[in-house]
């Protein structure tokens, strides 16, 4: 599904008027009765025993909101609007709006003061469901302070919450907030998802989100979009299914090296991983030192070396490289300068796909290192977290986390490689301009060796795509690199929820992953036959 911008919004918007002749009215309507709805099936029974209660802005959100009330007085529920601004500075579409709820049955009134609110929910003991339609993504911050009071007021109310396009607060392209901001359990995204839910404070804003269609015509909505959010809708961008006649040497070669000392277990657990994504072999290779601790820990079906100690003795290594289909470096490997030399001997030699992950990351930088990724003629892609990422660009953290979206764009035009930036919503940014978000949230994955198993899935499955072996053009293996990737993410999320399900995020580990991959492609195995 296609994320935008403000401005893209508001340009769809356009053409559906001028184009297409799709007044804005339509607009209202269309997600008003499809958010109606929406509302009813999201809380079940349970909307019979609370107070539906909407809080009105003067613009388009506003207008919305008044129309979703109406629709639901219509089903036989009894909502409250309270407008927070006088009708006389209210768009004229709230002001007809406003007439059209009063006529249905809703319940209005003006407040202009926390204290009335705050009387009218000590008033009501009844539980509140609360639906917050006071700004969209337009929001011009700051807010004034009687806005602020109130976003404090519910927030620190029992009641669940839902967003009409965007937590009011939040800002729709960066996600950020000044102050303060209401915190959803819901989000109805009008249209399409905004930028804004999945950047800086956006994601931990906006709940769950839910998109109400508003009738805008598909045509322009899948013209020129670059940001998609990763969900069932991508079953067409994913590979195709296996080759059930092939042979292990179809399905690849895996070598993924790490492991340094006390870190043995960063390298099993991805050899693993590469191994249980279906690659037909897998060898795994640490420092020469720490061979006998990690083979005594490894499964006997992947296969092992070393790398010496001795810098002089790694041309042989070398010159085997290319025997490989994919490489995998990074998991355990440490920080020091043999490791830095040693990734750069595998990016400088190595013809094939490389996954750079963890301390393979850790011992580059973008200003150092630039040139070595845009000289390579094959395809590299980063896994780093926001630390790493930071480290790797020299750009603080804190402004990572404020617009990745943007230092990710910028980053990949400087050395033309894929980059995975790990978090609880995680980015897949492409050199061909496309930029997938991962929205899914789960605790359970907040441990250590999820991102190692991860870096083993990728190249486990990169290893075995036949259509990244075959002659063929950049652009292509691009493509076919682009749709493995997603895979990979695709089958890390859900073997992490998965497990998250049958153990709880506590107990949870990043070998519970592994474990639930049967799981996790079974339910691939569903999604492609849809």
């Amino acid at each position: 599904m296609r994320i935008v911008t403000q401005a893209e919004m508001k340009e769809l918007e356009k053409i559906a008027q001028t184009k297409y002749h799709f007044p804005e009215k339509l607009i209202i309507e269309n997600v008003s009765l499809l958010g109606a709805k929406a509302i009813v099936e999201k809380l079940g029974e349970e909307i019979h025993y609370g107070e539906l209660i909407f809080l009105i802005g003067k613009g388009f959100n506003g207008g919305t909101g008044l129309a979703i009330a109406r629709h639901l007085s219509s089903m036989g529920l009894e909502p409250r609007a309270f407008l927070l601004f006088e009708e006389k500075d209210c768009s004229q579409e709230v002001k007809d709006q406003l007439k059209i709820a009063k006529s249905y049955g809703v319940r209005t009134a003006h407040i202009d003061d926390i204290g009335a609110l705050e009387a009218y929910f000590e008033q009501n003991s009844s539980p509140k469901i609360i639906v917050d339609a006071i700004f969209g993504t337009g929001v011009r911050l700051p807010l004034s302070n009687f806005l602020y009071d109130v976003i404090h007021f519910i927030n620190s109310e029992k009641a669940y919450t839902i967003a009409l396009d965007i937590p009011t607060g939040v800002e729709g392209d960066s996600g950020q907030i000044q102050g303060n901001a209401i915190m959803a359990d819901l989000t109805l995204a009008v249209g399409l998802p905004k930028l804004g839910y999945y950047q800086a404070e956006g994601a931990r804003h906006v709940g769950e989100v839910q998109v109400i269609p508003s009738g805008l015509p598909l045509q322009i909505i899948e013209e020129n979009g670059d940001k998609f959010l990763i969900d069932k809708d991508l079953k067409n961008d994913l590979p195709p299914a296996r080759n059930k006649f092939g042979d292990k040497k179809l399905f690849g070669h895996t070598l993924v090296i790490g492991g340094s000392h006390g870190l043995t277990g960063a390298l099993v657990m991805s050899s693993t991983a590469a191994l249980k994504v279906g690659a037909g072999l897998v060898t795994a290779s640490t420092w020469e030192p720490q061979y006998q601790e990690f083979i005594s820990r490894l499964i006997p079906e992947v296969m092992t070396g070393y790398v010496p100690n001795d810098q002089a003795k790694w041309p042989k290594l070398l010159k085997d490289l290319n025997k490989y289909d994919s490489i995998v470096i990074g998991p355990g490997l440490a920080r020091s300068l043999r490791a830095r030399a040693l990734v750069l001997e595998i990016l400088n030699n190595f013809s094939g796909p490389v996954v750079l992950d963890a301390d393979a990351i850790n011992v580059l930088n973008i200003k150092d290192d630039a040139e070595v990724f845009k000289m390579r003629n094959a395809p590299t892609l980063l896994t780093p977290h926001f630390g790493e990422f930071s480290r790797f660009t020299g750009i603080p953290v804190e402004e990572v986390q404020k617009e990745p979206y943007l230092h990710l764009k910028e980053t990949i035009e400087r050395i033309n490689c894929s980059i995975i930036l790990k978090g609880p919503c995680t980015y897949l940014a492409f050199p061909n301009g496309k930029t997938y978000f991962n929205f899914s949230p789960n605790d359970g994955m907040a441990t250590g060796g999820v991102g190692d198993v991860l870096a083993g899935i990728l190249g486990g499955l990169i290893g075995q795509e036949a259509n990244l072996k075959r002659r063929d053009s950049l652009y292509n293996i691009y493509e076919n690199l682009n749709r493995t990737i997603l895979l990979g993410v695709l089958i890390h999320t859900w073997s992490g929820q998965f497990a998250a399900e049958k153990l709880g995020v506590r107990p949870m580990t990043a070998t519970n992953l592994i474990e639930a991959f049967p799981e996790a492609f079974k339910a691939l195995d569903e999604l492609l036959k849809d």
